[in-house]
């Protein structure tokens, strides 16, 4: 049983169980983009690393409508410090729930063991380059989407891609979704998309299940449009799909 509400310009369907969510989002989301790729020789896709994301994703890359090779992939977010395949790392994560499972036309990583700044650089070019198409999201305990926190989301941002220190509720959901054992071994630094990068997609889809994120989205979706709560901004952009579990739907 689905549950349809409008939050401003955001599509909320409500789910009595996160399988159903991820499946619901995956067949909603490989159906627009077959429908895209009638109309577009390839795309450009970006993706979420998280446990959130595990249902959406499985179901994703199992659906055989999708023509793989006609896509380009890209993340969001990444550890500073961790080089690719490394498996603490997003990219790491990704490769292992789909990067690695389907025949992308090519998946392009974030590097935390390059210098910093000069891969902060080398990726902006990549998406300046390559405007998305889709972005495949979450949104954080703290309401942050990619690793833009309150402390340092800027609807405005001059930059596609930034260097940030991340919050430490940030750093406690990590160890809340068993990334790692505890707050000392989470990395202190990443690599984000800024918000306006992200909201320059034609399409957003948001999953996110579970009762641990129901107050981030009572105020992304009930609250003010503000940073104190990034993802708020979601309500603003022209076609924004979300999709929550009845636990995370619990505060609204």
């Amino acid at each position: 049983m689905m549950d349809c509400r409008k939050y401003d310009k955001v599509n909320l369907k409500i789910f009595d169980t996160r399988l159903e969510m991820g499946k619901a989002a995956a067949a909603e989301a490989a159906a627009y983009i077959c429908g895209l790729l009638e109309k577009k020789e390839e795309i450009n896709c970006m993706f979420a690393a998280a446990p959130s994301q595990n249902e959406f994703l499985e179901a994703l890359a199992a659906d055989e409508r999708i023509p793989w090779n006609r896509i380009n992939a890209y993340h969001m977010d990444d550890y500073i410090g961790f080089g690719i395949g490394d498996p603490r790392s997003f990219n790491g994560f990704l490769t292992r729930a789909i990067f690695g499972k389907v025949p992308f036309k090519s998946v392009n990583l974030l590097n935390g063991a390059e210098d910093p700044e000069r891969e902060c650089l080398r990726y902006e070019q990549l998406l300046r380059e390559n405007p998305m198409d889709v972005v495949f999201m979450g949104i954080g305990e703290n309401g942050h989407i990619a690793f833009n926190d309150p402390p340092v989301a800027d609807f405005n941002d001059p930059r596609l891609v930034k260097i940030v220190e991340l919050e430490e509720r940030c750093r406690m959901q990590q160890v809340h979704d068993g990334c790692f054992p505890d707050l000392d071994h989470v990395p202190t630094h990443a690599f984000t998309v800024t918000i306006p990068a992200m909201m320059a997609a034609q399409h957003l889809f948001c999953i996110v299940p579970g009762k641990l994120k129901a107050g981030a989205v009572k105020n992304a979706l009930e609250g003010p449009v503000a940073v104190s709560c990034p993802a708020s901004i979601l309500r603003q952009h022209n076609n924004a799909e979300m999709y929550i579990d009845r636990e995370c739907a619990s505060e609204l």
